[in-house]
């Protein structure tokens, strides 16, 4: 069987770190076919060590001496500065034959010139799973080759309970093997003891939440990101903040389409704009004025004001702007006066 030649170079990219870890021990596994770790894999910046670039160059200008294969790791490449990113971008235009590099992110953003010359030379993989249907088929292909069989319920269980934290996902299908035997059908009876507390969720699922008028969805909301993951009160503040911000700089102007919303917002990408803008006419300049006084109260009670604790402060908060939210549509004017003057009975 001929030996089969891997890509000189592989990007993992993604934001969340367990995420990260996980695909690059999958690329490790992919590029290794077998071969001993101990004696294949050279690590750099592990564990938050400074990455030295000298010798990150020297591992990959070297070739492999008493293995036919080695892959050097560069963990948290996003700390690399611009220089010492080009100086490796540079080896991928004459690459080593043997030799893999396998770059992991975080720590910041991989030097652009690096990012570029991998993409053109080598690969990248993607370990975020995006949202909506991108995060459902993620999902749903994690489960198709975990080890254990998970019914439809189970899956859709484990997914709304997870929520943010999918980085818990294979810690979690692995207990769930060890317990029951690889290849074993699980039910929701047989998952439940394994969940331990639900995940986070993403900040948008509050601000749905509150936009729809659904108090109790939006405390649940907040009560996931102040749990596992600790969302910071004042970063929950700044969710909302943002939020309703964008609503009131779209109130009175002469945006008419998601595409100008996202131009006067500066946002990337029209969706999130069109959701203010929609939200923003529903609500109507009096209510988005309320918001903007019941989120500068709460940042007050926040910062002391009352001796409130910041949970409860946000929970009155969110349960407020609910409430104007599912308040019904905004009157525009006086109703017409009824004929004869009469009062409506």
């Amino acid at each position: 069987m001929p030996v089969r030649t891997p890509a000189p170079a592989v990007l993992v990219r993604g934001d969340e770190p367990a995420l990260v870890s996980q695909a690059v021990s999958d690329v490790l596994s992919e590029v290794l076919e077998g071969r001993d770790p101990a004696t294949a894999v050279e690590e750099h910046g592990a564990a938050g060590l400074d990455i030295d670039v000298d010798s990150v160059i020297d591992a990959l200008t070297t070739p492999p001496f008493l293995v036919d294969r080695r892959v050097v790791v560069v963990r948290e490449a996003g700390r690399l500065v611009a220089a010492d990113g080009a100086r490796i971008a540079a080896w991928l235009g004459e690459p080593v034959d043997g030799v893999v590099l396998v770059l992991a992110a975080g720590g910041g953003t991989v030097p652009a010139a690096l990012a570029g010359a991998v993409k053109n030379k080598g690969r990248v993989v993607d370990s975020d799973p995006g949202r909506g249907r991108a995060r459902t088929q993620w999902l749903t292909e994690q489960l198709r080759a975990a080890p254990v069989r998970l019914d439809a319920r189970a899956a859709a269980t484990l997914g709304e309970h997870l929520g943010q934290d999918l980085g818990r996902l294979r810690s979690l299908v692995d207990s769930l093997a060890a317990a029951y035997g690889e290849g074993a059908a699980v039910d929701e009876d047989r998952l439940s003891p394994f969940l331990g507390e639900a995940g986070s969720v993403a900040p948008w699922d509050l601000t749905d939440a509150v936009d729809a008028g659904d108090a109790a969805g939006a405390l649940e909301a907040l009560r996931r990101l102040l749990g596992p993951g600790a969302v910071h009160p004042l970063a929950v503040m700044g969710i909302l903040h943002r939020h309703v911000q964008a609503m009131l700089r779209l109130d009175g102007s002469s945006v008419s389409t998601a595409e100008e919303a996202a131009e006067l917002l500066g946002m990337r990408s029209a969706y999130p704009a069109r959701k203010a803008l929609e939200q923003g006419r529903r609500l109507g300049s009096a209510r988005i004025g309320r918001a903007v006084t019941l989120l500068a109260d709460a940042d007050l009670d926040l910062r002391g004001r009352t001796g409130l604790d910041d949970r409860t402060v946000l929970e009155v908060l969110v349960a407020r702007l609910a409430r104007l939210s599912g308040s019904g549509t905004p009157r525009r004017g006086r109703a017409p006066a009824r004929a004869g003057g009469g009062r409506r009975r």
